[in-house]
């Protein structure tokens, strides 16, 4: 039976599954990239998303810039230490949202974050605010299942929780998450930080094959996707691949609007046409 605190009925947006749902009739795998809001510069962060769009991006994973993050590898503690010190807080990362939405009302965002900010801003007005402006998910990295009922305010302002499973996940607590994901279960590739170069395809395969068959969601497979290669190899069995360390690598010290998309063109449509091709 459905556990009820994550069945509260959405009156917000269903883009994310809407998108997974297209995708599927298409026969196509997801390409999510993430980027770090404000990094490479905050006054292209709204043209930095549109650029994902045009190179590909099915879903966008924006990363609320944090001070000490547990996830994230060095690539991303640094962009998120560039975006900090050019005053990027959680207040700004909703306005790009809201400005992404005035020219893009299908593409799903979801926000990648730890749970400080959101408690600073406050439970309920970030569920307003976010909803208003546009975001479609929340995944808070430092919020387990057993302590998701402080994001209740999200998930009744229609907001989907993205729920994490790992290598690592012992078998009951996957089959809770299972039956508790929405939205789309995120499936970190190792136990490890972001960027890291190691991939078992052969193991996260068994293991996405078993969260597929016990959960209604679909699964992402993120953490050590890097290039087209290894996008590819997780595409034969995941419904979407997440791609952020080497795209935020790639990004770095892009100083104008044309740079940036620039930089995006050439890494994300490789990546995308390997997606399509498998």
């Amino acid at each position: 039976m459905s556990n009820p605190q994550f069945r509260i009925p959405n009156p917000g947006s269903q883009r994310i599954d809407a998108r997974f749902a297209q995708l599927k009739a298409a026969n196509r795998t997801g390409l999510i990239p993430f980027v770090t809001a404000g990094d490479p510069s905050p006054d292209h962060a709204v043209a930095l998303m549109h650029a994902l769009v045009a190179a590909g991006a099915d879903l966008i994973e924006l990363g609320v810039p944090f001070s000490d993050p547990m996830a994230d590898g060095p690539v991303i503690q640094h962009a998120s230490e560039r975006a900090i010190a050019r005053g990027v807080g959680l207040g700004d990362v909703l306005g790009w949202v809201a400005g992404f939405r005035q020219r893009d009302t299908q593409t799903p965002v979801v926000l990648m974050g730890y749970l400080n900010p959101i408690e600073i801003h406050g439970y309920e007005r970030f569920a307003g605010e976010a909803v208003a402006a546009g975001v479609d998910g929340v995944l808070v990295v430092d919020c387990p299942l057993e302590e998701s009922a402080v994001l209740a305010p999200l998930r009744a302002a229609g907001l989907r929780q993205i729920l994490l499973a790992a290598p690592t996940t012992a078998p009951e607590r996957l089959a809770k998450l299972c039956e508790a994901a929405e939205g789309f279960l995120y499936y970190v590739s190792f136990a490890g930080i972001t960027g890291a170069a190691r991939l078992s395809t052969t193991d996260i395969a068994a293991r996405v094959a078993e969260l597929r068959g016990r959960s209604a969601a679909p699964v992402a497979v993120g953490f050590g996707v890097r290039d087209a290669q290894s996008a590819k190899a997780i595409a034969g069995f995941a419904d979407a691949v997440v791609i952020g360390s080497a795209l935020v690598e790639r990004l770095d010290g892009a100083a104008s609007e044309a740079e940036i998309a620039e930089r995006v063109q050439a890494f994300l449509p490789p990546i995308r046409a390997a997606l399509d091709a498998r």
